[in-house]
């Protein structure tokens, strides 16, 4: 998906960029960027390829060319960004977490009325040039992004450095967050509000949908105000916040113990441990473990050194291999042991097969499964949610195909819990997966966690109830 970090500060910002720029390396692999702009040296630019390495690793020796007080970075699982423009509107560095289906159309429209595009990231489209040329046909910044949100099909959440403080502009429906950092002579905006505490700021302020403000060393300006309807990815609490990141005031890892406490609770099927896979399982499994009244145990641990995530690599084959690799299970604890594993979801379930597989060949006498969210039933149209391209990737419509002759044939009776179709695709997968038994989190016991209205949180990957057409979207 990607994360943002930008700060404004008295002092030189280069420290606080760099590091909190670092902890958005969870939401991102494939390129890192930083922008630093000051008076006297005008604008810093330096952009790295990450998926052979770490953040850190390719900006630490270069730090000291990044003069000034001000300064965004990104790590971006798509293109390379920031970004640098010089317009009308005066110069300023861009840097996006966005996902735009319509990119070839608003190409080949800007291509007719006379603009070019010269940046190219492995030879496509770049969708953070494709935004800033939108924000360039506005006669100022706050009209120019308006105009991007009325063209993007999908999301779009950005950062702007300029001569005059850096620019927030969070998506127009919320899809993905944007935070305010404050701390004495200084303010910051991020994806991740887990970059504060280390770096000594506090949570200011939660950007609404299509909100944009302005932020200098020791202000924030609102530029527009928020839209009224949100849409916030609720898949940002089950799996791709770090366990210390809030969005809209509610903490990633209390909405994780929450979702496994309330299944602790209502499963009634006996175990003698409770484990989580690493990483985004284990608040869901310490949860479980409370609610179940089980002791919490790592049968499972990760090989933090060196591994990545596993969905990282561009084929399948290569993620399968590191996920193996990464994930080393005890023996001593598995063995003899009803066991009982929590995950955030199950995509593809070519992984877990796998992994169930060697848990029961080292000696676990039962394997079970427990899920944070609901089936996965539809991709994700509106955030980079994960490399699919086509929803036959997911286990549940390859399985809804096999029963019915048709993957989109009565998708709503298999996304509703505990009906007869969801109930046998379920069995289904468990039966494929080799587990003795899988139950996921009820759609209404996550929300109930998150602790916003239904109608704020887009569960479309769920229940396909957040599909809006760009008209819809426009409103």
């Amino acid at each position: 998906m990607g994360g943002f970090f930008g700060t404004v500060s008295m002092q030189p910002c280069r420290t606080d960029l760099f590091y909190g720029t670092d902890y958005q390396s969870h939401m991102g692999t494939k390129r890192g960027g930083m922008a630093t702009y000051s008076k006297e040296g005008g604008f810093m630019r330096s952009i790295h390829n990450l998926e052979s390495t770490y953040f850190r690793t390719r900006f630490e020796s270069e730090l000291d060319k990044f003069q000034g007080n001000a300064g965004i970075g990104i790590i971006s699982d798509t293109d390379a960004q920031p970004l640098l423009m010089n317009s009308h509107l005066g110069r300023f560095a861009i840097v996006t977490v966005a996902k735009i289906n319509n990119q070839e159309e608003l190409a080949s429209k800007m291509l007719d009325e006379g603009q070019h595009l010269s940046e190219f990231s492995s030879g496509k489209i770049n969708p953070t040039e494709l935004v800033a040329l939108l924000i360039i046909k506005g006669k100022d910044f706050v009209q120019g992004i308006e105009n991007v949100f009325r063209n993007v099909k999908g999301s779009c959440s950005m950062l702007l450095l300029t001569e005059n403080g850096i620019i927030a502009a969070r998506d127009s429906w919320g899809r993905t967050p944007v935070v305010i950092g404050k701390k004495n002579g200084a303010m910051a905006a991020t994806s991740e509000s887990t970059a504060f505490p280390n770096l000594d700021y506090d949570i200011h302020y939660y950007l609404g949908p299509g909100e944009i403000v302005r932020i200098t060393a020791d202000y924030m300006e609102q530029l527009r105000k928020p839209n009224k309807r949100m849409q916030i990815c609720s898949f940002l609490w089950v799996y791709y916040g770090f366990p210390t990141s809030c969005y809209e005031g509610r903490n990633t890892e209390d909405v994780r113990n929450e979702c496994g406490r309330v299944m602790g609770r209502e499963d009634e099927t006996p175990v003698d441990c409770a484990c989580g896979i690493p990483d985004s399982g284990i608040g869901m499994a310490v949860g479980y473990a409370e609610g179940h009244g089980c002791p919490y145990m790592r049968a499972i641990n990760k090989y933090t050194p060196t591994w990545p995530r596993s969905f990282t690599p561009s084929n399948q084959e290569m993620r399968n291999l590191v996920a193996k690799m990464k994930l080393i299970p005890n023996k001593d604890i598995l063995k003899d042991k009803r066991v009982l594993f929590c995950d955030d979801s199950i995509v593809r379930g070519t992984q877990l097969r796998d992994n169930t597989k060697v848990l029961h060949d080292l000696g676990a006498k039962e394997v079970h499964m427990r899920i944070a969210c609901p089936p996965l039933v539809y991709g994700c149209k509106f955030i980079n949610f994960s490399a699919s391209k086509s929803d036959l990737e997911l286990i549940t419509r390859r399985i809804i195909k096999d029963f019915e002759g048709d993957e989109n044939k009565n998708l709503d009776k298999y996304t509703r819990t505990d009906s007869p179709e969801y109930k046998r695709m379920v069995g289904e997968i468990a039966k494929r997966l080799n587990l003795d038994s899988l139950r996921f989190s009820k759609l209404e016991t996550l929300v109930e966690a998150i602790g916003l209205p239904k109608e704020q949180i887009c569960t479309h990957c769920f229940d396909g109830s957040s599909f809006f057409t760009l008209e819809e979207e426009n409103k």
